[in-house]
């Protein structure tokens, strides 16, 4: 059977796709040690482990199959143009926060997100580790665990807390805007999504954030009543040639304005 936005299973599959996918992954994390996974590195320095291939040979084989129209953009994957000429596509990140995997901290996560036209329609942000599961679909709302979530409808007396690069908050602060900074966050997708739940008041990227680090986070943000922007205020838009990107910031409606111009001012 294949996957149907009209199919109110439609979530439902995807979550346990992402579930299934974070059991095989969690058999080589430890909490608190080393994996327990083989590493590698790709050129560039970046390090893949035999988690995260094992991962994501099971998220194709899986997604293909309930959806075969639909084309696919992996980390661990080799790219192919062929993905250019569909209309739907996945996009994964099989272990988001690989070296958080491999140290041993829990925050890292399972993407998977289904982009339309070059919009997310469906996104899943699981994290094994930390028994979470925030999903949402086009116009039905955000999720964690199966619960409706939504934006911090307000200022937090003590003032917006903000997840991002730490030098790119020093700069912010300097340039005097006025916020909490939360410790660093391994996992982009899970800072992102920490917007879309209230326990963050935005969370920023710095540039070069790829498709699949961000696609999931996108449409969980957009359906809990926030928005992913680049630093000229316009949505994201997946599947392109190119598939990374530039500094990109989610906060809450009543943050956004504040936040947007800070950006602006200290020129990121």
């Amino acid at each position: 059977m294949t996957f149907l936005l009209e199919d109110a299973g439609f979530v439902v599959n995807a979550v346990r796709i992402a579930r299934e996918a974070g059991a095989i992954a969690l058999k080589d994390f430890r909490d608190g040690g080393t994996t327990t996974a083989a590493v590698e590195f790709k050129d560039g320095g970046s390090p893949v482990t035999d988690a995260d291939k094992r991962v994501d040979d099971f998220l194709r084989a899986q997604l293909s199959a309930a959806a075969p129209e639909a084309g696919w953009l992996s980390e661990e994957t080799a790219d192919s143009r062929e993905r250019l000429t569909r209309e739907l596509v996945f996009i994964v990140d099989p272990i988001d926060g690989t070296r958080a995997f491999m140290a041993g901290d829990p925050r890292w996560g399972v993407c998977i997100a289904l982009v339309k036209g070059g919009k997310p329609v469906l996104g899943i942000v699981h994290m094994p580790a930390l028994a979470l599961t925030y999903a949402a679909r086009i116009g039905n709302g955000a999720t964690l665990n199966g619960k409706p979530i939504a934006v911090r409808p307000s200022a937090p007396p003590d003032g917006a807390l903000v997840a991002g690069p730490p030098k790119l908050l020093r700069a912010l602060s300097d340039g005097g805007l006025a916020f909490r900074a939360e410790p660093r966050i391994p996992s982009l997708a899970y800072r992102l999504v920490r917007v879309a739940d209230g326990g963050l008041d935005a969370g920023i990227a710095s540039t070069n954030a790829c498709d699949w680090d961000i696609a999931a986070a996108d449409i969980v943000l957009q359906e809990a009543g926030a928005q992913l922007l680049g630093l000229d205020r316009c949505p994201v838009i997946y599947n392109r040639t190119e598939i990374r990107h530039g500094a990109l910031f989610a906060a809450a409606p009543w943050f956004h304005d504040s936040l947007a111009n800070g950006l602006r001012d200290i020129g990121t």
